[in-house]
């Protein structure tokens, strides 16, 4: 008779009520990857930096998919995200990803690598001057050294400074994944700098904004049409 009484309050309705509560750890590393995969959907979304490069990326016979080409992890340290080239997928650090500003620059940051992977023959793993190109495109056209980001890390009146920003970041993301001396990484940026930093695929240019980014967007979407006039 005790259970019927049970029943009539309707408890088997919420299992988890009689449940312990979820350790808070557990309950805050699934409020991350929840967040994470909504920013990374409001960037895919709307974002016109990936808008463009996963564009792109169909167009070359590579196309992205969400739930199968980027996974929202826990990582070490201080990085935000990484390309696994040996399974082309994109991991975003769930636990240091914090703002869609930020999510929007690491994932196109990260697509650029994997534009670059789908396009070019790269031999990430044996190769320093490879990695060391592909480094100074998304460093270069992600938007990671826009003015307004360095301005909110303080480095401003260079000239030539967003060369200089582009070299810097380029050198620091190769030391973060190779173990390698700060001079070779260096010399490596530096031999294939010139040619890197100026091969602006897919966007046409250095979108310095959103705003760019999207005139980008725009061209690269004529474009396509005006190649299939021909």
């Amino acid at each position: 008779k005790g259970a019927v009484e049970e029943d009539d309050f309707g408890y088997r309705l919420f299992p988890d009520r009689n449940k312990k509560p979820q350790s808070f750890l557990v309950r805050s590393l699934f409020t991350f990857h929840n967040k994470c995969q909504l920013m990374l959907r409001m960037t895919l979304e709307t974002n016109p930096y990936a808008q463009l490069l996963l564009e792109a990326m169909k167009q070359s016979g590579c196309t992205v998919f969400s739930d199968r080409h980027f996974s929202c992890e826990n990582c070490d340290g201080c990085v935000s995200g990484g390309f696994d080239a040996a399974t082309s997928q994109i991991v975003l650090c769930q636990n240091n990803i914090r703002q869609q500003s930020h999510m929007n620059r690491v994932v196109t940051h990260e697509l650029i690598h994997a534009f670059d992977h789908c396009r070019a023959h790269v031999d990430w793993f044996k190769n320093v001057k490879h990695l060391a190109c592909s480094e100074i495109r998304a460093a270069n056209l992600s938007g990671d050294c826009t003015l307004m980001n360095e301005i909110a890390r303080f480095k401003f009146g260079l000239k030539g400074h967003h060369q200089t920003c582009v070299r810097d970041r380029a050198v620091r993301s190769i030391l973060a994944v190779r173990k390698i001396s700060k001079e070779t990484a260096e010399k490596a940026v530096d031999e294939v700098f010139d040619a890197c930093f100026n091969d602006l695929e897919p966007f046409g240019r250095i979108p310095h904004s959103k705003a760019d980014a999207r005139r980008a967007y725009r061209d690269f979407q004529n474009r396509d049409r005006y190649n299939a006039n021909l």
